[in-house]
């Protein structure tokens, strides 16, 4: 087995724990306005911000501009990932047009072609960190982290060996050229705001 089959395999096993996780969550009194995930067997809940909201709305709005109302978008809905007990709820997530629920009602990792993380100031060292390798071990094709405390964008691409072998920075204000990718468009950061 490979790395990447093993690393699939485990995420797989760990789909049972994560549902009662889940279900215990929801059962807590969360404080509204807050997103929860697992990353790594670790529950984290952080704080909705107008900020990272209206970052998300400008990528949400750019996608439904480019594939029109019915495209499969999500923001916060879970999906679990490879990895050790990864329950993650992406900013933004992009589903094929063919994706199904599984037979557990949960969205499957294989139909994402597209995931944008708006970066949180307590749990930004996820995106950056274990949340981008779980991406990569996944084949998502194209990753975007939003930056509002550096005020920059990072787009990795090609998926390999549970890496990205391409990383792009781009400063807030100029446009992100992501034509020739799964989304094939261009993105616009000129209004996106900064913390």
């Amino acid at each position: 087995m490979t790395v990447l089959q093993d690393r699939i395999a485990m995420a797989d096993a760990n789909t049972e724990r994560l549902d009662e996780w889940f279900e215990r969550l929801e059962r807590m009194p969360v404080p509204e306005g807050y997103k929860v995930e697992i990353v790594g067997g670790n529950v984290h809940m952080t704080p909705q911000r107008d900020t990272h909201w209206e970052n998300i709305r400008r990528i949400v709005r750019a996608l439904e501009d480019r594939f029109g109302m019915d495209v499969k978008v999500f923001s916060d809905v879970r999906i679990d990932f490879p990895g050790h007990e990864n329950g993650f709820c992406p900013d933004v997530a992009l589903l094929k047009d063919s994706a199904k629920k599984d037979d557990k009602n949960h969205w499957r990792y294989q139909d994402v072609d597209f995931v944008a993380e708006v970066i949180s100031e307590g749990t930004g060292a996820n995106d950056y960190g274990p949340k981008k390798s779980a991406y990569a071990v996944a084949e998502v094709p194209l990753y975007l982290v939003v930056d509002p405390y550096q005020g920059r964008c990072f787009v990795y691409t090609h998926p390999k060996d549970g890496d990205y072998a391409m990383r792009t920075s781009v400063d807030f204000g100029t446009d992100i050229d992501l034509t020739g990718t799964v989304v094939d468009l261009v993105l616009k950061t000129d209004k996106f705001p900064r913390d």
